[in-house]
Protein backbone atom coordinates (compact mmCIF):
# COMPACT_ATOMS: atom_id res chain seq x y z
CA UNK A 1 0.00 0.00 0.00
CA UNK A 2 2.75 2.33 0.92
CA UNK A 3 4.70 1.28 -2.42
CA UNK A 4 0.96 2.67 -4.17
CA UNK A 5 0.40 5.76 -2.52
CA UNK A 6 4.17 6.76 -3.45
CA UNK A 7 3.26 5.98 -6.95
CA UNK A 8 0.40 7.60 -6.78
CA UNK A 9 1.92 10.25 -5.10
CA UNK A 10 4.70 11.23 -8.25
CA UNK A 11 1.25 10.73 -10.88
CA UNK A 12 -0.05 13.89 -9.24
CA UNK A 13 2.59 15.44 -10.11
CA UNK A 14 1.94 15.73 -14.03
CA UNK A 15 -1.54 17.32 -13.12
CA UNK A 16 -0.38 19.93 -10.73
CA UNK A 17 2.66 20.64 -13.23
CA UNK A 18 -0.09 22.36 -15.02
CA UNK A 19 -0.72 24.97 -12.29
CA UNK A 20 1.83 27.50 -12.52
CA UNK A 21 0.11 28.36 -16.23
CA UNK A 22 -3.00 29.29 -14.02
CA UNK A 23 -1.16 31.22 -11.92
CA UNK A 24 0.67 33.25 -14.33
CA UNK A 25 -2.68 34.28 -16.68
CA UNK A 26 -4.79 34.82 -13.85
CA UNK A 27 -1.99 36.94 -11.62
CA UNK A 28 -1.57 38.90 -14.67
CA UNK A 29 -5.39 39.71 -15.58
CA UNK A 30 -5.81 40.24 -11.46
CA UNK A 31 -2.56 42.57 -11.89
CA UNK A 32 -5.02 44.42 -14.79
CA UNK A 33 -8.03 44.51 -13.38
CA UNK A 34 -7.91 43.77 -9.61
CA UNK A 35 -11.34 45.42 -9.15
CA UNK A 36 -13.52 43.83 -11.77
CA UNK A 37 -12.12 40.11 -12.50
CA UNK A 38 -11.41 41.03 -15.81
CA UNK A 39 -15.15 43.21 -16.20
CA UNK A 40 -13.78 45.93 -16.73
CA UNK A 41 -11.07 45.46 -18.99
CA UNK A 42 -10.93 42.80 -22.75
CA UNK A 43 -7.12 41.92 -21.92
CA UNK A 44 -7.70 41.22 -18.32
CA UNK A 45 -10.66 38.92 -19.47
CA UNK A 46 -9.02 36.95 -21.35
CA UNK A 47 -5.84 36.32 -18.98
CA UNK A 48 -8.35 35.48 -16.31
CA UNK A 49 -10.42 32.81 -18.83
CA UNK A 50 -7.05 31.47 -19.79
CA UNK A 51 -6.38 30.68 -16.38
CA UNK A 52 -10.12 29.50 -15.17
CA UNK A 53 -9.95 26.97 -18.11
CA UNK A 54 -7.01 25.16 -15.86
CA UNK A 55 -8.97 25.36 -12.46
CA UNK A 56 -12.21 24.89 -13.72
CA UNK A 57 -11.31 21.69 -14.86
CA UNK A 58 -8.92 20.24 -12.21
CA UNK A 59 -11.02 16.80 -11.98
CA UNK A 60 -10.52 16.33 -15.72
CA UNK A 61 -6.88 17.13 -15.62
CA UNK A 62 -6.07 14.50 -12.74
CA UNK A 63 -8.03 11.88 -14.31
CA UNK A 64 -5.51 12.30 -17.77
CA UNK A 65 -2.91 13.00 -15.31
CA UNK A 66 -2.77 10.39 -12.93
CA UNK A 67 -3.64 7.63 -15.73
CA UNK A 68 -0.51 8.63 -17.50
CA UNK A 69 1.56 8.80 -14.28
CA UNK A 70 0.23 5.33 -13.14
CA UNK A 71 0.84 3.36 -16.36
CA UNK A 72 4.35 1.74 -16.79
CA UNK A 73 5.29 2.88 -19.94
CA UNK A 74 3.38 6.07 -19.95
CA UNK A 75 1.76 5.62 -23.39
CA UNK A 76 -1.01 8.05 -24.37
CA UNK A 77 -3.78 5.26 -24.48
CA UNK A 78 -3.46 5.87 -20.63
CA UNK A 79 -4.63 9.21 -20.74
CA UNK A 80 -7.08 8.60 -23.43
CA UNK A 81 -8.72 6.63 -21.05
CA UNK A 82 -8.61 8.93 -18.19
CA UNK A 83 -10.66 10.76 -20.03
CA UNK A 84 -13.01 8.22 -21.51
CA UNK A 85 -13.47 7.08 -17.88
CA UNK A 86 -13.99 10.50 -16.51
CA UNK A 87 -16.31 11.61 -18.80
CA UNK A 88 -18.60 8.17 -18.49
CA UNK A 89 -18.54 9.01 -14.24
CA UNK A 90 -19.34 12.84 -14.34
CA UNK A 91 -22.65 11.83 -17.02
CA UNK A 92 -23.79 9.24 -14.94
CA UNK A 93 -23.71 11.21 -11.96
CA UNK A 94 -24.94 14.08 -13.21
CA UNK A 95 -27.85 12.11 -14.38
CA UNK A 96 -28.23 10.97 -11.04
CA UNK A 97 -32.21 12.52 -10.45
CA UNK A 98 -33.54 9.90 -13.54
CA UNK A 99 -32.34 6.99 -11.88
CA UNK A 100 -32.74 7.76 -8.34
CA UNK A 101 -36.02 9.62 -8.97
CA UNK A 102 -35.05 13.15 -6.95
CA UNK A 103 -35.98 16.29 -8.34
CA UNK A 104 -33.38 17.98 -10.65
CA UNK A 105 -34.57 21.58 -9.47
CA UNK A 106 -33.89 21.20 -6.20
CA UNK A 107 -30.87 18.93 -5.78
CA UNK A 108 -29.03 22.18 -4.87
CA UNK A 109 -30.12 22.04 -1.76
CA UNK A 110 -31.43 18.63 -1.01
CA UNK A 111 -29.31 16.67 -2.81
CA UNK A 112 -25.85 17.92 -2.88
CA UNK A 113 -23.86 15.49 -3.37
CA UNK A 114 -25.17 15.12 -7.40
CA UNK A 115 -24.93 19.09 -7.75
CA UNK A 116 -23.13 20.42 -10.54
CA UNK A 117 -20.24 21.58 -8.47
CA UNK A 118 -19.19 18.56 -6.81
CA UNK A 119 -19.47 15.75 -9.30
CA UNK A 120 -18.57 17.92 -12.72
CA UNK A 121 -15.31 18.66 -14.01
CA UNK A 122 -13.39 20.44 -10.85
CA UNK A 123 -13.99 16.65 -8.65
CA UNK A 124 -10.41 16.39 -8.20
CA UNK A 125 -11.50 12.81 -6.42
CA UNK A 126 -13.39 11.52 -9.31
CA UNK A 127 -10.75 12.10 -11.15
CA UNK A 128 -8.12 10.71 -8.90
CA UNK A 129 -10.10 7.63 -8.84
CA UNK A 130 -10.58 7.36 -12.37
CA UNK A 131 -7.11 8.11 -13.33
CA UNK A 132 -6.14 4.94 -11.13
CA UNK A 133 -8.54 2.93 -12.63
CA UNK A 134 -7.34 3.72 -16.25
CA UNK A 135 -3.98 3.23 -15.12
CA UNK A 136 -4.36 0.24 -13.44
CA UNK A 137 -6.40 -1.48 -16.95
CA UNK A 138 -3.86 -0.24 -18.99
CA UNK A 139 -1.18 -2.18 -16.98
CA UNK A 140 -3.04 -5.16 -16.72
CA UNK A 141 -4.27 -5.02 -20.48
CA UNK A 142 -2.39 -3.04 -22.52
CA UNK A 143 -0.74 -5.90 -23.79
CA UNK A 144 -3.39 -7.79 -24.72
CA UNK A 145 -3.96 -10.23 -27.86
CA UNK A 146 -7.41 -10.95 -29.04
CA UNK A 147 -8.48 -13.33 -31.42
CA UNK A 148 -8.18 -12.42 -35.03
CA UNK A 149 -11.56 -11.17 -35.55
CA UNK A 150 -11.43 -9.02 -32.65
CA UNK A 151 -7.66 -8.11 -33.70
CA UNK A 152 -7.92 -4.60 -33.79
CA UNK A 153 -8.89 -3.93 -30.38
CA UNK A 154 -5.96 -5.87 -28.78
CA UNK A 155 -3.23 -3.98 -26.61
CA UNK A 156 -3.66 -0.09 -25.79
CA UNK A 157 -7.36 0.00 -28.15
CA UNK A 158 -9.12 -2.15 -25.48
CA UNK A 159 -7.86 -0.01 -22.42
CA UNK A 160 -10.39 3.07 -23.29
CA UNK A 161 -13.28 0.39 -23.96
CA UNK A 162 -12.57 -1.58 -20.91
CA UNK A 163 -12.17 2.06 -18.71
CA UNK A 164 -16.02 3.28 -20.20
CA UNK A 165 -17.07 -0.40 -18.70
CA UNK A 166 -15.64 -0.85 -15.04
CA UNK A 167 -16.33 2.79 -14.28
CA UNK A 168 -20.00 2.42 -15.67
CA UNK A 169 -19.93 -0.12 -13.10
CA UNK A 170 -18.59 1.88 -10.29
CA UNK A 171 -20.69 4.51 -10.81
CA UNK A 172 -23.58 2.54 -10.85
CA UNK A 173 -22.00 1.77 -7.25
CA UNK A 174 -21.36 5.45 -6.66
CA UNK A 175 -25.05 6.64 -6.90
CA UNK A 176 -25.80 4.98 -3.61
CA UNK A 177 -21.74 5.09 -2.01
CA UNK A 178 -21.00 8.64 -3.46
CA UNK A 179 -23.67 10.81 -0.88
CA UNK A 180 -22.06 8.96 1.97
CA UNK A 181 -18.53 9.78 0.62
CA UNK A 182 -19.09 13.40 -0.04
CA UNK A 183 -20.89 13.97 3.49
CA UNK A 184 -17.43 12.46 5.01
CA UNK A 185 -15.24 14.44 3.39
CA UNK A 186 -17.50 17.37 3.98
CA UNK A 187 -17.71 16.89 7.62
CA UNK A 188 -13.59 16.03 7.86
CA UNK A 189 -13.43 19.53 5.81
CA UNK A 190 -15.90 21.54 7.93
CA UNK A 191 -13.99 20.27 10.89
CA UNK A 192 -10.89 21.12 10.16
CA UNK A 193 -12.47 24.68 8.95
CA UNK A 194 -14.22 25.08 12.03
CA UNK A 195 -10.40 25.12 13.63
CA UNK A 196 -9.47 28.26 12.04
CA UNK A 197 -5.99 28.86 12.77
CA UNK A 198 -5.04 26.12 14.81
CA UNK A 199 -6.10 23.60 12.04
CA UNK A 200 -3.73 24.79 9.14
CA UNK A 201 -0.92 24.79 11.78
CA UNK A 202 -1.45 20.89 12.21
CA UNK A 203 -2.00 20.58 8.79
CA UNK A 204 1.55 22.59 7.61
CA UNK A 205 3.36 20.32 10.42
CA UNK A 206 2.31 16.94 8.68
CA UNK A 207 2.51 18.78 5.08
CA UNK A 208 6.55 18.89 6.24
CA UNK A 209 6.69 15.76 8.46
CA UNK A 210 5.24 13.76 5.31
CA UNK A 211 7.83 15.16 2.76
CA UNK A 212 10.26 12.47 3.80
CA UNK A 213 8.09 9.26 2.66
CA UNK A 214 6.58 11.37 -0.46
CA UNK A 215 2.92 10.93 1.05
CA UNK A 216 2.04 14.99 1.68
CA UNK A 217 0.87 15.53 -1.91
CA UNK A 218 -2.12 13.17 -0.43
CA UNK A 219 -2.27 15.34 2.38
CA UNK A 220 -1.55 18.32 0.05
CA UNK A 221 -5.17 17.43 -1.91
CA UNK A 222 -7.02 17.50 0.79
CA UNK A 223 -6.48 21.01 1.85
CA UNK A 224 -5.81 22.32 -1.76
CA UNK A 225 -8.18 20.92 -3.68
CA UNK A 226 -11.98 20.01 -3.93
CA UNK A 227 -11.69 16.99 -1.99
CA UNK A 228 -13.64 17.75 1.12
CA UNK A 229 -14.63 21.03 0.31
CA UNK A 230 -11.72 23.28 1.08
CA UNK A 231 -10.12 23.77 -2.68
CA UNK A 232 -8.32 26.17 -0.83
CA UNK A 233 -6.07 26.68 -4.35
CA UNK A 234 -9.19 27.34 -6.51
CA UNK A 235 -10.96 29.13 -4.40
CA UNK A 236 -8.44 32.05 -3.98
CA UNK A 237 -7.92 32.46 -7.32
CA UNK A 238 -10.81 32.46 -8.73
CA UNK A 239 -12.04 34.84 -5.79
CA UNK A 240 -14.28 33.06 -3.98
CA UNK A 241 -15.04 33.15 -0.26
CA UNK A 242 -14.95 36.30 1.93
CA UNK A 243 -12.07 37.22 3.94
CA UNK A 244 -13.51 35.92 7.08
CA UNK A 245 -15.44 33.01 5.88
CA UNK A 246 -17.43 31.58 3.11
CA UNK A 247 -20.41 31.41 4.95
CA UNK A 248 -23.19 34.16 5.03
CA UNK A 249 -23.07 33.89 8.84
CA UNK A 250 -19.23 34.63 8.99
CA UNK A 251 -19.41 37.47 6.46
CA UNK A 252 -22.36 39.40 8.32
CA UNK A 253 -20.34 39.72 11.73
CA UNK A 254 -16.90 40.92 9.37
CA UNK A 255 -13.99 41.77 12.42
CA UNK A 256 -11.02 39.16 13.55
CA UNK A 257 -12.06 35.68 13.35
CA UNK A 258 -8.63 33.14 14.37
CA UNK A 259 -10.08 30.33 15.81
CA UNK A 260 -12.95 29.47 14.20
CA UNK A 261 -13.97 30.52 10.86
CA UNK A 262 -12.51 29.46 7.94
CA UNK A 263 -10.16 32.10 5.17
CA UNK A 264 -9.49 31.27 1.92
CA UNK A 265 -5.86 31.32 1.62
CA UNK A 266 -4.57 30.36 5.11
CA UNK A 267 -3.80 26.90 4.19
CA UNK A 268 -0.98 28.48 1.82
CA UNK A 269 0.15 31.81 3.27
CA UNK A 270 2.20 30.94 5.92
CA UNK A 271 4.56 28.50 4.07
CA UNK A 272 5.81 31.97 2.02
CA UNK A 273 7.81 33.06 4.99
CA UNK A 274 9.27 30.09 5.22
CA UNK A 275 10.23 29.07 1.83
CA UNK A 276 11.24 32.55 1.18
CA UNK A 277 13.24 33.18 3.99
CA UNK A 278 13.39 30.72 7.03
CA UNK A 279 14.82 27.47 4.81
CA UNK A 280 17.42 29.90 3.11
CA UNK A 281 18.01 31.32 6.67
CA UNK A 282 18.90 27.65 8.16
CA UNK A 283 20.82 26.84 4.34
CA UNK A 284 23.00 30.13 5.93
CA UNK A 285 23.31 28.55 9.42
CA UNK A 286 23.85 24.95 7.90
CA UNK A 287 26.88 26.27 6.02
CA UNK A 288 28.44 28.79 8.95
CA UNK A 289 28.25 25.36 11.00
CA UNK A 290 30.58 23.39 8.55
CA UNK A 291 34.14 22.71 8.71
CA UNK A 292 36.18 25.45 6.97
CA UNK A 293 36.97 22.45 5.00
CA UNK A 294 34.10 22.01 3.76
CA UNK A 295 32.77 25.35 3.88
CA UNK A 296 33.37 26.15 0.13
CA UNK A 297 31.40 22.98 -1.83
CA UNK A 298 28.67 23.27 1.24
CA UNK A 299 28.58 26.96 0.69
CA UNK A 300 27.45 25.62 -3.14
CA UNK A 301 25.10 23.38 -2.37
CA UNK A 302 23.12 25.24 0.45
CA UNK A 303 23.16 28.69 -2.60
CA UNK A 304 21.72 26.56 -4.89
CA UNK A 305 18.58 25.73 -2.76
CA UNK A 306 18.32 28.40 -1.12
CA UNK A 307 18.04 30.19 -4.37
CA UNK A 308 14.87 27.47 -5.62
CA UNK A 309 13.26 28.11 -2.40
CA UNK A 310 13.28 31.68 -2.27
CA UNK A 311 12.32 31.84 -6.32
CA UNK A 312 9.75 28.53 -6.25
CA UNK A 313 9.16 27.65 -3.12
CA UNK A 314 11.11 24.01 -4.04
CA UNK A 315 12.70 23.43 -0.66
CA UNK A 316 13.39 19.87 -1.02
CA UNK A 317 17.45 19.79 -2.09
CA UNK A 318 17.52 21.77 1.41
CA UNK A 319 15.44 19.56 3.81
CA UNK A 320 16.70 16.68 2.10
CA UNK A 321 20.17 17.88 2.91
CA UNK A 322 19.76 17.40 6.99
CA UNK A 323 16.58 15.86 7.51
CA UNK A 324 18.05 11.98 8.02
CA UNK A 325 21.55 13.54 8.79
CA UNK A 326 19.90 15.74 11.87
CA UNK A 327 16.19 14.70 12.42
CA UNK A 328 15.45 16.62 15.12
CA UNK A 329 16.52 19.44 13.40
CA UNK A 330 14.08 18.82 11.06
CA UNK A 331 11.05 18.25 13.21
CA UNK A 332 11.82 22.02 14.28
CA UNK A 333 11.63 22.58 10.90
CA UNK A 334 8.42 21.41 10.72
CA UNK A 335 7.34 23.28 13.93
CA UNK A 336 8.21 26.53 12.72
CA UNK A 337 6.09 25.79 9.80
CA UNK A 338 2.83 25.16 11.81
CA UNK A 339 3.81 28.46 13.56
CA UNK A 340 4.42 30.41 10.64
CA UNK A 341 0.75 29.13 9.14
CA UNK A 342 -0.92 29.94 12.44
CA UNK A 343 0.27 33.32 12.98
CA UNK A 344 -0.46 33.96 8.65
CA UNK A 345 -4.06 32.65 9.09
CA UNK A 346 -4.60 34.01 12.78
CA UNK A 347 -3.57 37.65 11.31
CA UNK A 348 -5.15 37.17 8.01
CA UNK A 349 -2.12 37.69 5.65
CA UNK A 350 -2.87 36.49 2.67
CA UNK A 351 -1.30 35.59 -0.74
CA UNK A 352 -1.30 31.74 -2.53
CA UNK A 353 -0.23 30.04 -4.65
CA UNK A 354 -0.51 27.20 -7.91
CA UNK A 355 2.68 25.81 -7.67
CA UNK A 356 4.60 26.04 -4.64
CA UNK A 357 5.20 29.41 -1.92
CA UNK A 358 8.39 30.96 -3.52
CA UNK A 359 8.54 34.72 -4.85
CA UNK A 360 6.96 34.22 -8.00
CA UNK A 361 3.65 33.17 -7.07
CA UNK A 362 3.91 35.73 -4.49
CA UNK A 363 4.94 38.43 -6.79
CA UNK A 364 1.75 36.87 -8.70
CA UNK A 365 -0.89 36.69 -6.44
CA UNK A 366 -0.55 39.92 -5.18
CA UNK A 367 -3.58 41.83 -6.57
CA UNK A 368 -5.47 38.98 -6.47
CA UNK A 369 -8.81 39.95 -4.87
CA UNK A 370 -8.37 37.13 -1.98
CA UNK A 371 -5.07 38.76 -1.54
CA UNK A 372 -5.10 40.89 2.08
CA UNK A 373 -2.16 42.50 3.35
CA UNK A 374 0.59 40.10 1.54
CA UNK A 375 3.23 42.61 2.30
CA UNK A 376 3.49 41.53 6.10
CA UNK A 377 4.53 38.03 5.18
CA UNK A 378 7.52 39.42 3.83
CA UNK A 379 8.00 41.07 7.05
CA UNK A 380 7.35 37.68 8.56
CA UNK A 381 9.70 36.01 6.26
CA UNK A 382 12.26 38.33 7.68
CA UNK A 383 11.53 37.70 11.66
CA UNK A 384 11.64 33.65 10.37
CA UNK A 385 14.72 34.32 8.85
CA UNK A 386 16.18 35.55 12.17
CA UNK A 387 14.99 32.69 13.81
CA UNK A 388 15.72 29.99 11.73
CA UNK A 389 19.34 31.52 11.84
CA UNK A 390 19.97 31.94 15.03
CA UNK A 391 18.34 28.42 16.33
CA UNK A 392 19.36 26.32 14.04
CA UNK A 393 22.69 27.54 14.60
CA UNK A 394 22.54 26.79 18.13
CA UNK A 395 20.83 23.53 17.82
CA UNK A 396 23.81 22.40 15.15
CA UNK A 397 26.66 23.49 17.28
CA UNK A 398 24.81 22.50 20.58
CA UNK A 399 23.95 19.00 20.16
CA UNK A 400 26.83 18.54 17.24
CA UNK A 401 24.67 17.76 14.65
CA UNK A 402 26.06 16.16 11.76
CA UNK A 403 24.44 18.96 9.45
CA UNK A 404 26.34 18.69 5.53
CA UNK A 405 30.05 19.70 5.92
CA UNK A 406 30.23 18.22 9.77
CA UNK A 407 30.49 14.51 9.10
CA UNK A 408 33.64 12.68 9.73
CA UNK A 409 33.14 10.96 6.31
CA UNK A 410 31.44 13.29 4.39
CA UNK A 411 33.93 14.85 2.62
CA UNK A 412 33.42 13.90 -0.80
CA UNK A 413 29.41 13.75 -0.47
CA UNK A 414 29.63 17.49 0.21
CA UNK A 415 31.83 18.46 -2.67
CA UNK A 416 29.32 19.01 -4.98
CA UNK A 417 28.40 21.75 -6.83
CA UNK A 418 24.51 22.22 -6.89
CA UNK A 419 24.37 18.61 -6.87
CA UNK A 420 26.37 17.61 -9.29
CA UNK A 421 29.79 16.16 -9.07
CA UNK A 422 32.07 13.98 -10.57
CA UNK A 423 33.77 11.52 -8.39
CA UNK A 424 36.51 9.79 -10.70
CA UNK A 425 35.95 6.49 -8.86
CA UNK A 426 36.59 3.26 -10.82
CA UNK A 427 32.99 1.94 -11.63
CA UNK A 428 31.77 -0.33 -14.67
CA UNK A 429 30.09 2.12 -17.31
CA UNK A 430 26.61 1.83 -18.73
CA UNK A 431 25.80 2.78 -21.94
CA UNK A 432 27.82 6.08 -23.24
CA UNK A 433 26.47 9.32 -21.77
CA UNK A 434 27.02 12.23 -24.07
CA UNK A 435 30.42 14.08 -23.63
CA UNK A 436 30.14 16.88 -21.35
CA UNK A 437 26.33 16.76 -20.49
CA UNK A 438 26.47 16.67 -16.58
CA UNK A 439 23.05 15.68 -16.05
CA UNK A 440 24.10 12.33 -18.12
CA UNK A 441 27.13 11.51 -16.27
CA UNK A 442 25.21 11.49 -12.93
CA UNK A 443 22.87 9.79 -14.50
CA UNK A 444 25.80 7.20 -15.47
CA UNK A 445 26.63 7.12 -12.09
CA UNK A 446 23.26 6.65 -10.19
CA UNK A 447 22.72 3.89 -12.60
CA UNK A 448 25.31 2.28 -11.82
CA UNK A 449 25.23 2.65 -8.28
CA UNK A 450 21.47 1.55 -8.16
CA UNK A 451 22.79 -1.85 -10.00
CA UNK A 452 22.18 -1.23 -13.15
CA UNK A 453 20.42 -3.18 -15.56
CA UNK A 454 20.32 -6.40 -13.33
CA UNK A 455 18.67 -4.47 -10.09
CA UNK A 456 16.72 -1.18 -11.89
CA UNK A 457 12.94 -2.03 -12.34
CA UNK A 458 11.61 1.31 -13.19
CA UNK A 459 12.99 5.13 -13.14
CA UNK A 460 10.00 8.01 -12.13
CA UNK A 461 10.37 11.66 -10.73
CA UNK A 462 8.47 14.43 -9.01
CA UNK A 463 9.64 17.91 -8.80
CA UNK A 464 13.05 17.25 -7.05
CA UNK A 465 13.50 13.57 -6.24
CA UNK A 466 14.35 10.39 -8.61
CA UNK A 467 11.57 7.77 -7.41
CA UNK A 468 13.35 4.36 -8.04
CA UNK A 469 11.36 1.26 -8.29
CA UNK A 470 14.71 -2.02 -8.15
CA UNK A 471 14.46 -5.79 -7.66
CA UNK A 472 16.49 -5.50 -4.15
CA UNK A 473 17.51 -2.38 -2.15
CA UNK A 474 20.19 -4.02 -0.50
CA UNK A 475 21.69 -4.02 -4.01
CA UNK A 476 22.00 -0.33 -4.26
CA UNK A 477 25.38 1.41 -3.26
CA UNK A 478 24.50 3.68 -0.90
CA UNK A 479 27.61 5.08 -0.51
CA UNK A 480 28.30 5.90 -3.97
CA UNK A 481 25.38 7.86 -4.68
CA UNK A 482 26.03 10.15 -1.32
CA UNK A 483 29.62 10.60 -2.98
CA UNK A 484 27.77 11.79 -5.80
CA UNK A 485 26.89 14.92 -4.26
CA UNK A 486 23.35 14.31 -4.53
CA UNK A 487 21.57 16.21 -1.35
CA UNK A 488 20.08 12.88 -0.16
CA UNK A 489 18.59 9.34 -0.41
CA UNK A 490 16.45 7.61 1.07
CA UNK A 491 15.68 3.69 1.30
CA UNK A 492 11.68 3.40 1.74
CA UNK A 493 11.82 -0.21 1.20
CA UNK A 494 12.94 -3.55 -0.20
CA UNK A 495 11.92 -2.61 -3.42
CA UNK A 496 11.99 0.97 -3.54
CA UNK A 497 14.48 4.11 -2.89
CA UNK A 498 14.36 7.66 -3.56
CA UNK A 499 17.02 10.20 -4.57
CA UNK A 500 17.20 13.42 -4.36
CA UNK A 501 19.18 15.59 -7.53
CA UNK A 502 17.47 18.81 -7.13
CA UNK A 503 15.15 21.06 -9.70
CA UNK A 504 17.17 19.27 -13.08
CA UNK A 505 15.69 16.19 -11.85
CA UNK A 506 13.62 15.63 -15.26
CA UNK A 507 17.56 15.82 -17.20
CA UNK A 508 18.62 13.16 -14.52
CA UNK A 509 15.43 10.99 -14.99
CA UNK A 510 15.49 11.38 -18.86
CA UNK A 511 19.72 10.24 -19.46
CA UNK A 512 18.65 7.53 -17.20
CA UNK A 513 15.94 6.25 -18.57
CA UNK A 514 18.11 6.44 -21.76
CA UNK A 515 20.69 4.70 -20.22
CA UNK A 516 18.45 2.10 -19.21
CA UNK A 517 16.51 1.22 -22.12
CA UNK A 518 20.12 0.78 -23.81
CA UNK A 519 21.85 -1.17 -21.19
Amino acid sequence: MKAYVQRLGRALMLPVACLPAAALFLGIGYWIDPSGWGGNNVVAAYLCKTGSAILDNLGLLFAVGVAIGMARDKDGASALSGLVGFMTVTTIMGSASMFLGFDAETVATENPAFAAGAIGNKNVFFGIMVGCVAGALYNRFGKTKLPDFLAFFSGRRCVPILTAAIMSVISLILLFVWPVVYNGLVWFGESLMGMGAVGAAIYAFFNRLLIPTGLHHALNNVFWFNLAGIDDITKFWNGVGGLDGTTPAALATGGFHPWGVYVTGMYQAGFFPIMMFGLPAGAFAIYRCAKPENKKAVGSLMLAGGLAAFLTGVTEPLEFSFMFAAFPLYVVHALLTALSVFIAAAFQWIAGFNFSAGFIDWFLSLRVPQANMPWMLILQGIVFAFIYYFLFTFLIKKFDMKTPGRGDDDDAATAAVAGIMDTGAEEKKPAAAPAGDKYASLASTLYNALGGKENVVDIENCVTRLRMGVHDTSKVDLDAIRKAGVPGVKVLDAKNIQVVVGTQVQAVADAMEEIHQKA
